[in-house]
């Protein structure tokens, strides 16, 4: 029976600094790549036979240093812009803070958290599904029916599309879903890609 991993990014530089990424390209921070060996470690005792991530150096960084701890850096790869973060717009680069005090604080929730706010000129979480969900069906779904064990290494709001659809969370109650930094999240599922556990790590 397959498993299916995902795994947020280690912190990147903005994330340190508390700023809105979105599609801007930021590396990780000294912290991120120091987490990789705990983080590997999350996932040593899983075989994974195929690896997806985003073409943003922050997944892609995080997808190397975790290989290259568990031994498995010459494991087949997809890069795929469908499953980068989400557009932040005009807030990209800007401090959360104080976009918190521009705005309101409950308005900047509903902007990052929910189905189908729109933070300015950027991407709502429905917009990042429409992008997510036809290419997890077309290619990781098919992976998965396969047989194969696959480790996707992507973005806070790219992972919560795809939670969404496998947890099938209502429009409503995805506000409530989040994914750390580093935090991997495991399911099992049968022949018929029905899922049978779930486990974070």
């Amino acid at each position: 029976m397959p498993n299916l991993l995902l795994l947020r990014h280690l912190q990147s530089q903005w994330n340190l600094e508390n700023r809105f990424t979105g599609w801007t390209d930021v590396p990780l921070c000294q912290e991120g790549i120091d987490s990789a060996k705990k983080t590997a470690e999350s996932l040593a005792g899983f075989k994974i036979d195929k690896v997806y991530t985003s073409p943003l150096i922050r997944n892609k960084e995080t997808v190397s240093l975790i290989l290259k701890e568990l031994g498995k850096s010459n494991l087949p790869m997809v890069v795929n812009k469908a499953l980068d973060e989400r557009n932040y717009g005009q807030l990209q680069g800007l401090n959360k803070d104080e976009v918190k005090k521009q705005f309101g604080q409950e308005k900047v929730h509903l902007w990052r958290r929910s189905w189908d706010e729109t933070p300015p000129g950027g991407e709502s979480l429905k917009d990042v599904s429409e992008r997510t969900i036809p290419f997890y069906i077309k290619y990781i779904e098919n992976d998965l029916k396969e047989g194969k064990n696959i480790l996707v290494v992507a973005s806070h709001n790219s992972l919560r599309t795809i939670i969404k659809h496998i947890e099938k969370i209502s429009n409503k109650d995805i506000i409530n879903i989040e994914v750390a930094y580093g935090e991997l999240r495991v399911y099992e599922f049968d022949k018929s890609l029905k899922r049978i556990i779930l486990n974070n790590h």
